[in-house]
């Protein structure tokens, strides 16, 4: 195997910082327990399908029904004797090599596998994945993760062997591989269930060690063992995915034995729940930027006055303090320190001064402030609707009025996923976490004007061509300290322009009975559980 076969996150050791929370591991002997494992997510899925996700959450629970090509060392089966989060290791790919100019792939694939409708995995059912992932008919928020590969140039030599060819080298493509947007679809299941169907109910389409079962909306969502995985079977026969936005409610059933984990418990509550030996809190360092997302095509938010005012009008600290309970970061750069790329723009990010805020509302000519929406989502983010009143609150204090509305994360995400002609978002709170630790998944995806709604997530509507250029040149430049520069030249321009609020990065957490063990969370802020068991 050549040294491309297995190459490291980034060009710096990020162990130090991105360093898994492991619980603990499989043991052998396990004592009888539940056979069904219960999970407390705040938010209901808006798609099973993986190239359509939109977050982490649910990409999470897609995770466990589909496999990709390549997948970070760690996040599936634990720790493999190699610092966690550092490495590409094999999946449905057992090995691959680049060639010397970057720009040619050869993957041997995982010879006997066989998709949960029995249909068997091959290069050509890749080359299918591929075309799709493509397809600009198919949803797919991460369609620039492949701008790279040329589509008419995917060879198949064999059942065994996928090459790819790019149009020009991809510095990132193989952390790109390693994420749910490129994990691998039975095209029979496309071919019978059609696109719309994988979205609602992907049964019997993926490789991985659980199956569809159900899927009762903004109830739960009910995976089963697959009984044929060619992998590693895991401990439980059952997993379900329990909705419930309530973070307090979340708590209840976790403390009650009706769930086993629970995502995000109260932070209010976070001490106790650290303090109590039933319990195991499972928490690290998380690449999730929070921030408020502002229409840059609308009213007020068009001058980059007002933009930089509610910038200066908003306590971050006393917000972090106060509501987060400390389970934050102050953003002081477009980017976080987890990711390769990350510049330090201002320490402590943007200062508090509601007189500076006040002046530059002034000079914009809103020397009384405007009235505004805000949207939130309830249950996604830590205390996201309550950070969202204390925000409206602070603004009010420079005159600025905003009126505070939530609503499920599926309504959410079809406002975010408006194009800019038919967008109700004025101002709204939004978490990017990039799903490979690089500044191409974390600016990109974001500030990119070729990323507007519907194509991508970039739902402040951004535009700058300077900006367009140095992100561009990220994605096609090999050298890792000549990136470096163009990154932090990018972050430079985003943060004077000010298209979010920057507000702060969040830490993430999960919270199990101490029965469970085997979890770890990641700094893409997923959690991994898939061989979680139980004692």
């Amino acid at each position: 195997m050549s040294s491309s076969v297995v190459r490291c996150v980034t060009a710096f050791t990020i162990a130090s910082m991105c360093a898994f929370a492991l619980v603990g591991a499989p043991m052998r002997g396990q004592a009888a327990g539940p056979t069904t494992l219960s999970i407390a997510v705040g938010i209901d899925a808006d798609t099973l399908d993986p190239e359509g996700q939109t977050t982490t959450t649910v990409a999470n629970m897609v995770d466990y029904m589909f496999d990709p090509l390549v997948w970070y060392n760690g996040q599936r089966t634990g720790l493999h004797g190699r610092p966690p989060y550092t490495a590409i290791e094999p999946v449905l790919a057992t090995s691959w090599t680049v060639s010397p100019d970057g720009r040619t792939y050869t993957f041997t694939l995982r010879h006997g596998v066989k998709f949960q409708d029995g249909t068997e995995f091959d290069a050509q059912a890749v080359k299918a994945n591929i075309d799709r992932w493509l397809d600009p008919e198919v949803r797919n928020p991460s369609r620039y993760y492949w701008d790279a590969i040329d589509p008419s140039r995917i060879e198949t030599p064999d059942p065994d062997t996928v090459v790819l060819h790019l149009r020009r080298p991809d510095p990132t493509l193989l952390e790109k591989l390693a994420t749910t947007a490129a994990e691998i679809v039975s095209p029979a299941a496309v071919k019978r269930l059609g696109n719309a169907k994988i979205a609602l109910g992907p049964a019997d389409a993926g490789t991985g060690p659980y199956m569809f079962k159900e899927w009762v909306h903004g109830d739960h969502i009910t995976l089963v063992r697959n009984p044929n995985y060619w992998g590693r079977q895991p401990y439980f026969s059952q997993v379900v995915f329990r909705v419930v936005p309530n973070s307090g409610t979340r708590e209840t059933m976790l403390r009650a034995g009706d769930v086993q984990m629970a995502f995000e418990p109260p932070a209010p509550d976070l001490q106790a729940l650290r303090r109590d030996p039933s319990l195991r809190v499972v928490e690290g360092p998380s690449d999730r930027d929070i921030f408020l997302g502002l229409n840059n095509q609308y009213g007020p938010l068009k001058d980059v006055r007002v933009r930089q005012a509610l910038n200066y009008a908003i306590n971050k600290n006393a917000i972090i303090d106060s509501v987060l309970f400390g389970l934050g970061n102050v953003l002081e750069s477009p980017t976080t320190a987890v990711e390769f790329g990350y510049t330090q723009l201002r320490r402590d990010g943007w200062p508090f001064s509601p007189a500076k805020a006040k002046q530059l509302l002034a000079e914009a000519g809103y020397p009384n402030g405007f009235s505004i929406s805000l949207r939130t989502p309830t249950g996604r983010y830590i205390q996201d609707y309550q950070f969202a009143q204390a925000i409206a609150a602070q603004l009010a204090n420079v005159g600025v009025r905003a009126t505070v509305q939530t609503a499920d994360w599926p309504t959410y995400i079809s406002w975010l996923t408006a194009p800019v002609s038919r967008s109700p978002l004025q101002m709204f709170v939004l978490g990017w976490a990039t799903q490979y630790l690089d500044a191409d998944g974390e600016l990109f995806g974001q500030f990119s004007s070729t990323q507007w709604p519907p194509t991508g997530l970039a739902s402040t509507f951004y535009k700058d061509p300077q900006v367009d250029k140095l992100l561009l040149a990220g994605q096609t430049t090999v050298n890792g300290g000549q990136r470096l520069a163009i990154y932090r030249r990018a972050q430079r321009l985003i943060w004077t322009d000010a298209p979010w609020v920057f507000l702060w990065s969040q830490k993430f957490y999960v919270v199990t009975s101490s029965h469970l063990r085997g979890v770890a969370i990641t700094p893409t802020e997923k959690w991994s559980a898939l061989y979680a068991t139980w004692r």
